[in-house]
């Protein structure tokens, strides 16, 4: 299935881009066309080298010792830093990289359950790598689709994957420093589940600081529904929390539904909704 998912969404994701009316057309506040799908190229090209166990193709310096801190808060700069040095923007150029990174991961002959060194240190699988990048396909050709004004179907299915594959996957091996927010933490633990027709459900619990998937049969706090591509613009900052729950593509409960914001404050996307503010984070 991981395999399928990247390959539609890679093939998806080019048509789009390729029906580009300007590589400048803004599709965020600060990124082109032309400079989103170069962060999708690098994130291609970070996982080749992953899988082949070389240096990334594109010379940032100081790079690999920035991922190794790397938490959920810091991403944004990440992004910066490599986008800084990795100046190519020509459409054609991007999108043959992207499609030479893509067949590359698919051709590897690599376990799938086999991990790598990910952001922050933490553990990935394989199939895991191609369910992130299946995601950052998917959230940003939304990000694009809309500008070009073009219709973008996220299929669920292949959403789903970012959560079984990717986030749970990593959190039953190590997330290393990845979700060490210098957000307030709750003064008491709080457990989660998760819930959809596409993902094996799954119980997470913040406390002492860590998160951790919990036994399945275990009290919860709050439960929470959701169709996964959806869900995913929600927890990536595209959509808002309240339309989610208003489209009942969200739906929030269990026994102390109020305590999930806390969760969620921590356990969360890169997000600009959720992100510290600069005098938010310790010096």
């Amino acid at each position: 299935m991981a395999n399928t998912a990247l390959r539609a969404a890679a093939d998806r994701f080019t048509d789009l881009v390729a029906a580009a009316r300007s590589p400048r057309v803004m599709v965020t506040a600060d990124w082109t066309v032309a400079d989103t799908v170069a962060h999708v190229v690098s994130i291609a090209m970070l996982y080749v080298s992953r899988l082949e166990g070389t240096e990334v193709a594109i010379p940032v310096p100081g790079l690999e010792d920035m991922l190794a801190v790397t938490n959920v808060d810091t991403v944004a700069d990440v992004n910066t830093h490599v986008l800084a040095h990795f100046t190519e923007r020509d459409l054609g150029v991007l999108l043959s990289q992207l499609n030479t990174a893509v067949d590359s991961l698919l051709a590897t002959t690599a376990d799938p359950r086999s991990t790598v060194s990910w952001l922050g240190n933490a553990r990935v699988t394989v199939g895991g790598l191609f369910a992130h990048l299946t995601n950052e396909l998917l959230v940003h050709g939304w990000d694009i689709a809309r500008a070009l004004r073009r219709p973008w179907p996220m299929p669920d299915d292949h959403a789903a994957l970012y959560w079984d594959l990717f986030m749970f996957d990593m959190l039953r091996d190590t997330y290393g420093v990845l979700l060490n927010t210098e957000l307030p933490m709750p003064r008491q633990p709080v457990s989660v589940q998760f819930r959809s027709p596409y993902t094996a459900t799954t119980t997470l619990t913040l406390g002492d600081r860590r998160v951790w998937i919990a036994p399945s049969d275990g009290p919860i706090d709050a439960r929470v529904t959701f169709r996964p591509a959806r869900f995913n613009l929600m927890m990536f900052g595209r959509i808002s929390i309240a339309h989610a729950v208003l489209r009942r593509d969200v739906v929030i409960g269990g026994p102390r539904p109020w305590r999930l914001p806390a969760f969620l404050r921590v356990v969360h996307m890169p997000n600009s909704r959720l992100a510290p503010k600069p005098g938010q984070r310790s010096a």
